[in-house]
């Protein structure tokens, strides 16, 4: 059997449709679920004006339930000779059978009496009008209210509710509205009520009336006319996936309109023109293949083709209108300098408790100083893009378009004259814009970022504002991936322990350095973890590594994945690591102080000797290597040591009742065992 169910409401905002399908689908399935119902699919549907679902292959009746349900323990439900006790009447009176029906069953280490609830299957169409009731009601939106007089809250008026099983309908009532057999078609072209007999007809019925009820079809076809008007004025439509979404969402009827505005507005710059066509107006921009505007653009109405003249009519009308509010503001806005809007970052808050933008361009100003010595030909670059860095903020495009932001400062710096390098790191200070996303092209864009986002952080922590949970209004974990992906990508030779401490020096803030310093790294250190997993490194490698990574350059962090991992993929590797831990597992429980230095005088036994030798010589590889960025020969060097480790504990008593002797034993190992310590901890490796 096959339902139909529509709830026919006032107009949704579009942002809030793509949840809203997922959670009727999602709600639909669960709630089916929970009750034994099985079916064969299911299907949401959304538009501005209607939330539906589909469920295909229906039984007749739930499933039969059998329930086995533990009571008390035998000794307490029965006499010795086996006659019910009060506990076992009031057991079975409990559970709703007899108690006569009560049996024995083994569960763990006891006996206990067992009450077998068999419920037969109800009829399926009994049940649907709670399902149905339960799904409405449990819809959640960002922002719901009351309508009218009735008690329901939801996102918009609910107008008509529309339940129909093969032909008939499922009765149910919410908030005084009761479902039927009727929806309605396109609000202009095809106002009036229409029956739906089934599910299988519900989309062609609302088509013939002018409703595209999948939303998936209509961003489809929205796509296909964009691209078909785009090639037709010699172009291409500006791919825009999210602008694609929000109008599938915004109409039920889509159709295509190419419109032209004039030529003049191409003096403009690009990103000006798509955000007002984008944000403003809900249009798609025309580009030539060389990426530049044509002068034309795709509107997509709801009213079909027959006004196609209005619409084009009426959107050119109001994109020149658009345009000439941004042609004022960027016109007005190249009359000032960058270096003369500086002043003015100080009638601007950046954080109540951390001061204004212009405090906040002066801290970055002096953690970007310190670390221009990582590239120090770009040093006076770095200085005047961290200083004329956030100018634009106080324009009038990005007051109007904070999207922009970074980017028309670029515009305006290269109006004014700016080094070009300087002009793009007021752009590529915000990159990467996301996980994966474009990173900075410049050297003076890549620290400009880093100091921004290092300095947002430590600010940030420095007042308590950290993410907590899946709260992170501050998006500090981007910022953090980010600082790590610029790092690793640029090769800067500055470990995560340095950075923060600098942006701490510079943060002007009385707090306690070291703790919060130390909790900056950790945060810092747990980025690392999926980045490092996403490249395919394994779970033991990361977690062996990032612990000991704070006071290394991550460049140097990610050279010392590569080689354990090479590391691993050695014959003996299994036999190295049961070694080390060896010697790492005995360390571990010990408390008591240990001698500085390993006394050769105390030792007894030809292995101590051997081991001690070895140990020494390979510290020298191991320091060797590591001097050269070699760290798949440094371990390789500590791997030799297993056969010296295993004939140790083979043939010596490590905790010997003499204490100089059994404390110069441990100190060897601890020699040993260091050797592994400033790379990795040994104890997170498991073997292969």
């Amino acid at each position: 059997r096959s339902l139909v169910f529509e709830i026919g409401v006032e107009e949704v905002p579009a942002r809030f449709l793509p949840g809203a399908v997922s959670q009727l689908e999602s709600l639909c399935r669960e709630t089916l679920g929970g009750l034994s119902i099985d079916f064969s699919a299911v299907r949401a549907y959304a538009t501005p004006r209607r939330l539906s679902l589909t469920v295909e292959g229906l039984p007749e009746r739930q499933a039969s339930v059998r329930d086995v349900v533990y009571g008390p323990p035998r000794h307490v439900a029965f006499d010795e000779d086996g006659t019910p006790t009060k506990a076992a009447i009031g057991f079975a009176r409990s559970q709703g059978v007899e108690v006569e029906s009560l049996k024995v069953e083994k569960k763990g280490k006891g006996e206990y009496a067992v009450a077998i609830i068999e419920r037969e299957g109800r009829p399926v169409r009994d049940l649907l009008p709670d399902v149905l009731k339960q799904i409405t009601l449990s819809l959640h939106f960002p922002k719901s209210m009351r309508w009218g007089e009735g008690g329901l809250r939801f996102v918009r008026p609910i107008r008509w509710l529309l339940a129909v099983m093969d032909g008939e309908v499922i009765p149910f009532e919410i908030d005084g509205l009761r479902s039927g057999d009727r929806t309605f078609g396109h609000r202009f072209l095809s106002p009036g009520p229409i029956v739906v007999r089934s599910a299988g007809e519900y989309l062609r019925v609302l088509e013939d009336n002018f409703v595209i009820a999948d939303h998936v079809r209509r961003k489809a076809e929205i796509r296909d006319a964009t691209v078909r008007l785009s090639e037709t004025a010699g172009g291409r439509v500006v791919e825009d996936e999210a602008l694609l979404e929000t109008v599938a969402f915004l109409v039920e009827y889509p159709s295509a309109v190419l419109c032209r505005f004039p030529e003049e507005y191409l003096r403009l710059p690009k990103e000006l023109l798509v955000t007002v066509m984008r944000d403003h107006q809900k249009y798609f921009a025309v580009e030539h293949a060389d990426g530049s505007l044509l002068e034309r653009f795709v509107v997509v109405g709801n009213t079909g083709s027959e006004g196609e003249a209005a619409v084009r009519s009426g959107a050119e009308k109001v994109i020149r209108a658009r345009f000439e509010d941004a042609r004022f503001y960027y016109e007005d806005d190249l009359k000032r300098p960058l270096i003369d809007r500086v002043e003015d970052l100080k009638r601007v808050t950046f954080q109540e408790k951390l001061g204004s933008l212009y405090d906040k361009v002066q801290r970055v100003c002096r953690v970007a100083g310190r670390l221009s010595v990582l590239v120090p030909h770009a040093s006076e670059k770095i200085s005047r893009a961290a200083l004329i860095s956030k100018s634009d903020l106080v324009t009038g495009v990005v007051r109007e378009f904070p999207e922009l932001q970074g980017l028309m400062g670029k515009y305006y710096a290269l109006h004014w004259g700016e080094d070009p390098e300087v002009a793009e790191a007021i752009y590529e200070q915000y990159l990467p814009a996301h996980a994966g996303g474009e990173l900075p092209s410049t050297d003076t864009g890549a620290v400009l970022s880093i100091a921004d986002r290092i300095d947002n952080v430590v600010a940030f922590f420095s007042i308590g504002l950290k993410p907590s949970g899946s709260e992170d209004p501050f998006a500090l974990r981007r910022q953090a991936l980010g600082i790590i992906s610029i790092l690793i990508s640029r090769g800067f030779a500055v470990s995560l322990e340095d950075l923060v401490q600098t942006a701490l020096d510079e943060s002007g803030r009385a707090v306690d350095r070291g703790a919060l310093g130390e909790e900056v790294v950790r945060f810092l250190l747990q980025r690392l973890e999926p980045l490092f997993a996403s490249e395919g490194y394994a779970h033991d490698t990361v977690q062996a590594v990032i612990g000991r990574s704070g006071s290394l350059p991550l460049v140097k962090v990610k050279e010392i994945m590569d080689a354990v991992e090479s590391f691993k993929r050695e014959p003996w590797y299994n036999e190295a690591l049961i070694a080390l831990k060896r010697v790492f597992n005995i360390l571990k429980g010990v408390d008591e102080p240990l001698p500085d230095a390993v006394d050769e005088d105390l030792f007894v036994h030809d292995e101590e000797r051997v081991l001690f030798r070895e140990a020494k010589s390979t510290a020298r590889e191991v320091e060797e290597s590591v001097a050269r960025s070699d760290y798949t020969r440094a371990l390789s060097s500590m791997g030799g040591l297993r056969g010296p480790i295993n004939d140790f504990f083979d043939n010596v008593l490590v905790m010997e009742k003499d204490d100089r002797i059994r404390l110069n034993r441990l100190s060897l190992l601890a020699m040993v065992n260091r050797l592994t310590t400033g790379l990795l901890d040994i104890s997170r490796l498991q073997e292969q």
